[in-house]
């Protein structure tokens, strides 16, 4: 059964109105908010990012920064490099390209029918990979456990990857005078380092979002500048912290809306077989650990205003110490909205679910994803969501999305 998303949110003093596509430039203009779209990691379950962007996209709701990891990153790749006029249509070529065929069409059988349709689809990627994507690597040393180059140390080859990307992302125009900033992350394999490739400070290439979802043993990590990286959600799997560290430079002034997009669930069921217990430990190992990374925010933005304060009654001679100079030019006058979608599929509680590529469920994903943004975008027009100052530095709203098998 389904039951229709809600937002709920903390009242904020004034409203904001979504600036529309052509007011988006590379650096937010102070008086409007900037827009930043995090994505996390979930292989297969990234359909229901790729939903959530088209509905901004419809609305006219162009993100200024796009923020993700390992799926995430992928769509996020797509979305920065390449023009509004065939931005959608590509990431919608990218997922029919990686959907697997179906026995039969899902939405005319049976929920049984569709669970099995499910697994053998689900077996076949296993067995197969999924065409420009992954392969398996064929007489591989590695699954004897023998050693071999550590780019070489998965059981699947990614190399299809790196030419989907390279036909999907026009990477001139991501690093060029482009109107999205684009950030990925990636964990560096020998001290688990996470470092986070930026738009803004690098040229980014294929071999980052490549490194961004090298997760093992399934794919081998990837070398950038002579390191190895392994995918990022090992570390973090869901970038906020970067928007809120980015958020309290001095240099923001304006507010940011942050469009958070969760693909797993912490929130679950005791299990009782070893598949829902696998089932578990993902949600559990990939879910969002955004609270903390909020609440930690909170306490440092009151921290920050209450030192911000002191600073402002002392006289101009103690003011410019040496100890104090870090001082100036700090603010707290920006205002961070995070508006939280949340995937609600459950997929029968499988363990596998990250890698169901059945078109089927492809199409499910990004329908639902689309469903849940068109309606936190209806209730935003309705005014049942407002983005204005708050005191508090940062609000969150929170979309609770429909149940589903």
């Amino acid at each position: 059964m389904t039951s229709k998303p809600t937002v709920k949110s903390r009242p904020a003093n004034d409203s904001v109105t979504a600036k529309p596509e052509d007011s988006v430039t590379a650096t937010a203009k102070p008086e409007e908010p900037r827009v930043a779209l995090v994505l996390q990691g979930g292989g297969a379950l990234g359909a229901y990012q790729a939903g959530v962007y088209h509905a901004m996209h419809e609305n006219g709701l162009t993100p200024d920064w796009v923020v993700g990891t390992s799926i995430g990153a992928i769509n996020a790749a797509i979305i920065a490099g390449n023009e509004r006029e065939v931005r959608l249509s590509r990431l919608k070529e990218f997922w029919e390209s990686v959907a697997h065929g179906d026995l039969a069409d899902m939405s005319k059988v049976t929920d049984v029918a569709r669970q099995a349709n499910t697994w053998w689809t689900t077996m076949d990627v296993t067995l197969r990979g999924v065409p420009g994507f992954f392969t398996p690597r064929q007489l591989n040393p590695f699954a004897l456990g023998w050693p071999v180059a550590p780019e070489q140390a998965s059981f699947y080859d990614t190399s299809p990857l790196a030419d989907t990307l390279k036909r999907l992302v026009d990477f001139d125009f991501l690093n060029g005078p482009a109107k999205i900033r684009l950030t990925v992350s990636a964990m560096k394999l020998t001290c688990g380092e996470l470092v986070k490739f930026d738009s803004r400070e690098r040229r980014i290439g294929v071999e980052h979002i490549m490194a961004s979802g090298a997760l093992p043993p399934g794919f081998a990590p990837v070398r950038i500048d002579g390191d190895l990286y392994w995918d990022g959600g090992m570390y973090s799997n869901t970038p906020l912290e970067i928007v809120l560290e980015d958020e309290s430079k001095a240099d923001i002034d304006s507010d940011t809306i942050c469009v958070m997009v969760d693909l797993w669930s912490a929130q679950g069921p005791e299990p009782t077989t070893l598949n829902e217990i696998e089932n578990r430990r993902k949600d559990v190992a990939f879910a969002s650990r955004s609270q903390s990374h909020i609440e930690n925010y909170l306490r440092m933005y009151q921290m920050r205003r209450a030192a911000l304060a002191l600073y402002d009654k002392l006289p101009p001679e103690l003011r410019s110490k040496t100890d104090l100079k870090d001082f100036a030019g700090l603010t707290d006058n920006s205002t961070i909205h995070v508006v939280r979608l949340r995937y609600g599929g459950h997929d029968w509680n499988m363990a596998s679910k990250d890698i169901n590529f059945s078109r089927g469920s492809v199409e499910w994903r990004w329908e639902q994803g689309y469903a849940d943004a068109m309606q936190a975008a209806e209730s935003i027009k309705a005014n049942d969501v407002t983005f204005g100052k708050s005191d508090l530095g940062l609000v969150v709203h929170e979309l609770v999305g429909r149940e589903s098998i």
